[in-house]
């Protein structure tokens, strides 16, 4: 036997993979509890919709990285597709909830038997560039009351925001800097190193903090621990109302798997199918929806690290769905930390989501693209909490310059 057949023993891949899916799930916990209640559901389901549907999803993923779970836009789009049916919280939210995960599962399992992966192409670099950066703003400002444990008015995201900002006098100093000190151990450890834990720091800190130093803010409270209940006790009567939202979120939510897929396949000279990843994207909410969880997808933060710790195999996806299933037990622990805790890690996850360069660059390259990208942009903000709309409205923006450029270039030419 030679010494080139001891090089690479048969368990590494294994262990390198059991590596990068560990590391993953310490990021992944404490950001699926914040990604919940961004959605408007109790934290304890984002820990559900993070062990089940990983688990489903790494079966057919054709990337070795991709990781699913609760991500920041399509629990925006939950959000802005439930808060006009039930109270959010409620356990009628949390039923349809339920329901639009079933919806887009369906869908995209649909689109992915059927090879209709090229609809994707439908969401332009311009509708994804001006939606991202509208909904990331839209994010952080609802995690703003959040952060300075204030209680604004009723009224939209951003004027709870404006509130929040400009009433300095109700701000709990304590929530301010626990939000202030997880975003830079966040943000901050990935300048000192890749893998610098910095979310479980935070987490860490901030339970041993309430717990020594008596913290009197809000925090998270009583988490049900336990096994997912499996079930599929759904309002299906609301079938109809959440149609059309869980269509948008089944292709808009795909479109951050489908490019993380695609420039990781890249760089690594890899094949990928986005066919199979909307299999796997659709068994995902699939069972997120017998799980009593809510919509899930594919996320880029968590990908990256899973590719810069070495993942080998879309069996790294598992182990993190395994990890988390593994910690629900064990999840009161966490009944005390600070939600301004949470509000810093939704902030460190999407503040660099906000590409101001980027769209006005788009908007210096041309009129159509200006158009699309600033109207897509724009209408983010201005239909909150509906923001499904808005992609839409770019969708539809984009066509549209699309079918006037070649109307006008027949007409020039028949002159």
């Amino acid at each position: 036997m030679s010494e080139n057949t001891l090089v690479d023993p048969p368990n590494r891949p294994a262990a390198i993979d059991l590596v990068a899916g560990l590391s993953v799930a310490l990021v992944l916990i404490p950001q699926s509890m914040a990604y919940a209640e961004l959605a408007g559901l109790p934290s304890h389901l984002g820990l559900f919709a993070s062990a089940l549907p990983l688990i489903a999803a790494s079966i057919f993923a054709s990337s070795p990285y991709l990781q699913t779970g609760p991500v920041a836009m399509t629990c925006l789009l939950t959000f802005g597709a439930l808060s006009g049916l039930a109270t959010p919280g409620s356990a009628e939210y949390i039923r349809l909830a339920t329901l639009l995960a079933l919806v887009v599962g369906v869908t995209r399992l649909a689109l992915g038997v059927l090879k209709l992966g090229r609809v994707t192409y439908l969401m332009t670099d311009q509708v994804v560039t001006g939606f991202t950066s509208g909904a990331a703003i839209l994010i952080i400002s609802s995690q703003l009351p959040k952060v300075f444990a204030a209680v604004p008015p009723a009224g939209g995201v951003l004027r709870q925001a404006g509130w929040s900002l400009t009433h300095p006098d109700q701000w709990e100093w304590a929530a301010a800097t626990i939000a202030v000190v997880t975003a830079v151990l966040i943000l901050g450890g990935r300048r000192l190193h890749r893998l610098f834990p910095g979310a479980l720091i935070a987490v860490m800190g901030g339970v041993l903090w309430s717990q020594v130093f008596g913290y009197s803010g809000p925090v998270v409270g009583d988490i049900v621990t336990g096994w997912p209940p499996l079930t599929l006790d759904l309002a299906w009567s609301e079938t109809g109302a959440v149609l059309v939202g869980g269509v948008v979120i089944a292709l808009v939510g795909f479109a951050e798997a489908a490019s993380i897929s695609r420039v990781f396949a890249a760089a690594d000279n890899q094949r990928w199918s986005a066919d199979r990843e909307f299999v796997s994207q659709g068994l995902a909410n699939i069972v997120a929806a017998f799980c009593s969880a809510f919509p899930v997808g594919g996320s880029f933060s968590r990908s990256a690290l899973s590719r810069l710790t070495g993942a080998q195999t879309r069996w790294s996806g598992l182990v993190t769905g395994l990890a988390v299933l593994a910690f629900l037990p064990f999840a009161q622990i966490l009944e005390t930390l600070p939600r301004a805790t949470l509000g810093g890690v939704v902030f460190a996850a999407v503040v660099g989501l906000i590409q101001p360069r980027k769209l006005w660059a788009l908007v210096r390259s041309s009129s159509r693209n200006g158009l699309v990208a600033g109207g897509t942009f724009v209408a983010t903000l201005a239909l909150a909490p509906r923001v499904e709309r808005a992609v839409m409205v770019g969708v539809a923006l984009s066509l549209a310059t699309k079918a006037w450029a070649r109307f006008g270039v027949r007409s020039s030419q028949s002159i």
